[in-house]
C-alpha cells in the first residue's frame, strides 16, 4: 500500500527515523524526503543509506520541522503524501529543566508540520509515547498535546513504549556502563516499562500508516511491562558473564513514573484492523478549546512566561501531574518581553 508513495520523515536521523528510512527505501527509492535538524545525525544517515541502499536517491534535508517556510519548500519540491513525524525532544529529566524548549519543539513544531501538511494535502502519522498517558513529565504532556493536534487534523497517532537499542535508551546506557566496568543505575526496584525492538517499532509504524480509520489513536498489543532491574541483570549476565556487575537503586527522577500505561483510565481500547494494534477511543479537548489554548500557550511561550504556559498546558492536558521541579520552576520564571 505504501509502494511508490512520496514520503517525508521528520527526525529522520534518530534511531527510529533512520530505521524507518532504510525500511522504506526499497518502496519509494526516489520519493523519500528525510528531514533532520542535527547535522551529525543527518550525515550519519547519509552514510548509512549509501552503505545499505546504494541506489537510493532520497533527499536529505538539514532543518527543523518547526520551520514553516522550509516545510512549504519541502512539500512543494517533493510532494509527500504521507509524513512520519518522529522529531521530538524526549529526554525526561532534561525537559523537566528546559520545559519551554519542549513546548516550542514538541507542541508548536508539531502544529507547524500539521498545518503545512494540511495545506499540501498530506497525512501525518505521529510517533508518540506511553509517557503521554496521564503524564507526570513535561515531555509526556507535550506529546499528549501533539497527539491532540494530529488527531484534530485527521491524522494518525501511534504510542510506543521504550525502544531497545535506540540511541540514549536505557539499554544503550547499560551497555556503555558494563563496557566501562561500572555499576548499573536503576531508579527503583519496582520501576517497569514496556519494551519493543527497533524492528518492532518500525513494523508498527508501517501498520499504523495503512490503518484505514482516521483520525486514529493506536497502541501496540504488548504483554505486561518488564522490570527495569530484570533487564539490567539480564544485560549484565549477557555482556559480562562471570563478572559481578552491581546494580544501584537511586530513586525516581523528576517526571518519572513507577510504571507506564498505553492508555488512560478515561480511554477505551478496541481491536484495530491490524491484529498487532489497538485503537484507543480518547476524548481530547474540543476543537475550539484546543486552538484557543494553543494560541494562549504560544503567547506565553513568546514572552517566556512559564507560569502562564504551565497553566495552559494543564488546561490542554487535564490529567497532567507536574513534578515538584516543574512547579518550582514556574514560581521562578518571570516573563521577558523584548522592546
Amino acid at each position: 500500500m505504501l509502494k511508490g508513495t512520496p514520503i517525508l520523515i521528520t527526525g529522520a536521523g534518530g534511531s527510529i527515523g533512520s530505521a524507518l528510512a532504510l525500511r522504506l527505501a526499497p518502496l519509494a527509492p526516489s520519493r523519500l524526503a528525510l528531514l533532520e535538524s542535527s547535522e551529525n545525525h543527518l550525515f550519519a544517515l547519509q552514510n548509512e543509506c549509501a552503505a545499505a541502499a546504494p541506489g537510493l536517491r532520497a533527499s536529505f534535508i538539514l532543518g527543523s520541522a518547526a520551520e514553516r517556510v522550509l516545510l512549504d519548500e519541502v512539500f512543494s519540491l517533493h510532494a509527500p503524501r504521507l509524513v512520519f513525524h518522529a522529531a521530538a525532544f524526549k529526554q525526561v529529566p532534561l525537559i523537566e529543566e528546559q520545559p519551554l524548549a519542549a513546548i516550542a519543539n514538541n507542541v508548536f513544531g508539531t502544529q507547524t508540520l500539521v498545518c503545512a501538511a494540511a495545506a499540501h494535502g498530506a497525512r501525518v502519522v505521529l510517533l508518540s509515547t506511553d509517557k503521554a498517558v496521564e503524564p507526570a513529565s513535561m515531555m509526556g504532556a507535550t506529546k499528549r498535546v501533539a497527539e491532540c493536534i494530529v488527531l484534530d487534523a485527521g491524522g494518525t497517532v501511534l504510542r510506543l513504549g521504550n525502544v531497545l537499542a535506540s540511541r540514549d535508551s536505557v539499554t544503550d546506557a547499560f551497555a556503555r556502563r558494563i563496557a566501562q566496568g561500572d555499576s548499573l543505575a536503576v531508579t527503583d526496584p519496582a520501576a517497569r516499562r514496556y519494551f519493543l525492538t527497533l524492528d518492532e517499532a518500525v513494523n508498527l509504524l508501517l501498520a499504523a500508516a495503512v490503518e484505514p480509520d482516521a483520525p486514529c489513536l493506536l497502541a501496540p498489543v504488548l504483554p505486561a511491562p518488564h522490570f527495569i532491574a530484570d533487564l539490567a541483570r539480564y544485560m549484565a549476565l549477557e555482556l559480562a558473564p562471570g563478572r559481578d556487575v552491581p546494580i544501584e537503586f537511586t530513586r525516581l527522577r523528576q517526571g518519572d513514573k513507577e510504571t507506564e500505561q498505553l492508555w488512560s483510565r478515561q480511554e477505551c481500547p478496541r481491536p484495530a484492523h491490524c491484529s498487532a494494534l489497538l485503537s484507543i477511543e480518547s476524548a481530547g479537548p474540543a476543537n475550539s478549546t484546543l486552538h484557543a489554548e494553543l494560541a494562549r500557550l504560544r503567547a506565553a511561550l513568546d514572552v517566556r512566561d512559564f507560569a502562564a504556559a504551565l497553566d495552559h498546558m494543564r488546561v490542554l492536558v487535564p490529567d497532567y501531574s507536574p513534578s515538584k521541579a516543574i512547579l518550582s520552576l514556574a514560581g521562578q520564571y518571570s516573563p521577558r518581553v523584548s522592546s
